[in-house]
């Protein structure tokens, strides 16, 4: 996945446990709840999913610096600041349990085969390149501009049920 989507998921599941609305974690809003929430989910994409800053503070409806203030206020936040520890670990148990029910890959020529399997084709007339990485192994597709787009639907719906990042070269 992307690191959006990845950001999207995280976002998602964050609002559902803490039974918040889609929408709110990028509003304005500055009520605590809410406030600790968007530093929460911003602090766990860093250092969970290494998601950029920029990435982040587009989701959230902020700029890339308070990401960073999020990221370097969190261990004096969770020391001493009861609402946000219980945010943050309500909302990292949730995301580690997520985390474990998804597959990863032990070895490169198994992604390679299963992505094969479920239609993804290597394009003779090579435009860019697409890789794949699961757990510790990644492999490369090539494809063309034309076929971009369909590869790319073809690999997100076989790596559904799988943590995978997919990158452009």
């Amino acid at each position: 996945m992307t690191d959006k989507n990845n950001f999207k998921i995280l976002y998602k599941l964050a609002c559902s446990i803490m039974n918040l609305e889609d929408d709110v974690l990028n509003s304005t809003s500055r009520k605590k709840h809410i406030a600790v929430t968007r530093q929460v989910v911003a602090v766990i994409g860093r250092t969970e999913e290494d998601i950029h800053r920029s990435i982040i503070a587009e989701q959230l409806g902020r700029d890339r610096t308070s990401i960073n203030y999020y990221e370097h206020s969190h261990k004096s936040n969770y020391a001493t600041y009861p609402l946000y520890r219980k945010t943050f670990n309500k909302i990292y148990r949730a995301y580690k349990d997520l985390e474990t029910t998804k597959n990863v890959f032990v070895d490169q020529a198994d992604l390679k085969s299963y992505l094969f399997k479920k239609g993804v084709v290597e394009s003779e007339k090579q435009d860019m390149k697409l890789k794949i990485k699961s757990g510790k192994v990644s492999c490369i597709i090539r494809t063309s501009y034309f076929d971009f787009s369909k590869q790319m639907e073809i690999i997100k719906l076989a790596l559904e049920n799988y943590h995978h990042s997919i990158s452009i070269k």
